[in-house]
């Protein structure tokens, strides 16, 4: 009887040990098995016209296969967008255990001022729903104005000559600007330059005399002609378009009208001359 009783006693200890263990890497599985959505970079900070891009992962560690619908909580104003492999998206299909890359690109609001914005974004299926929330750092804005102090953008030259147009440019947004550079789009065989030619860095606010030299080429015929002058650096840039009338020099002119009166005085002598035959 003891015997029996201490075989009894052995096989219940030992199925109970069976059991627990069997029960422990149950629920170690299920905690492997977890889906999840996560970012590389959570805080991304730009500026106003440049969108925030957030590398993310989707994971579908459930026993079954889940289309997961895509939705961000932005400000008002602002437009959230979901791309991958290329294509944008508002929703994917994961298969149990696969894991789906997935850029979300985020564009501010133009009057969005400087500041932290928390961005909440939710992957929502039949059977789960999974949050990731982003924050989007608002540094300022990147904006450049390029005219004539009195705003006129047209006058006249005349051909064969050079003319000075005075130009400004100011840094018209909330970030300090580095390494502006001038060029021009002129007409054939026009020419331009610029003084100074290249600005090291111009502050919020602040402005620069600059003064553009337009060379029109000799015998270019009369009428209206467009150059457009362009400022600009790595992250903004902007334009002068400027109507130039280009107007015969008066030698030129005078040339003409000599040349006109002697053909005709020729004429008239070979008719005095020869027309009475």
């Amino acid at each position: 009887m003891p015997v029996r009783f201490c075989t009894y006693f052995f096989f219940c200890l030992l199925t109970y040990f069976i059991f627990s263990a069997a029960s422990t890497h149950a629920q170690q599985g299920n905690t492997s098995r977890k889906s999840t959505f996560t970012a590389r970079l959570m805080n991304i900070e730009a500026a106003v016209k440049d969108p925030f891009r957030y590398n993310t992962t989707l994971h579908n560690g459930s026993g079954y296969s889940h289309i997961y619908e895509l939705a961000a909580s932005a400000p008002e104003g602002w437009v959230a967008l979901f791309r991958t492999e290329g294509s944008m998206v508002a929703a994917v299909k994961l298969d149990s255990g696969k894991t789906q890359e997935i850029t979300i690109e985020i564009s501010a609001s133009p009057v969005a001022k400087p500041g932290k914005y928390n961005i909440p974004v939710s992957a929502v299926s039949n059977g789960d729903t999974l949050h990731l929330n982003l924050e989007a750092v608002v540094k300022g804005s990147y904006e450049l104005t390029f005219s004539t102090p009195t705003g006129l953008l047209s006058g006249d030259i005349t051909e064969g000559r050079s003319k000075q147009i005075q130009l400004i440019v100011k840094n018209s947004g909330t970030i300090p600007l580095d390494n502006l550079e001038f060029s021009s789009q002129t007409p054939t065989q026009w020419s331009a330059t610029f003084n100074p030619s290249k600005v090291e860095r111009l502050d919020p606010g602040q402005t620069k005399d600059i003064t553009a030299t337009l060379t029109v080429p000799d015998k270019t015929i009369a009428g209206d002609y467009v150059s457009t002058f362009t400022v600009r650096n790595n992250n903004s840039t902007a334009n002068a378009v400027f109507r130039m009338t280009v107007k015969t020099s008066l030698l030129s002119g005078w040339l003409g009208i000599i040349v006109i009166l002697l053909a005709l005085g020729i004429v008239y002598y070979l008719i005095r001359k020869y027309g009475r035959r």
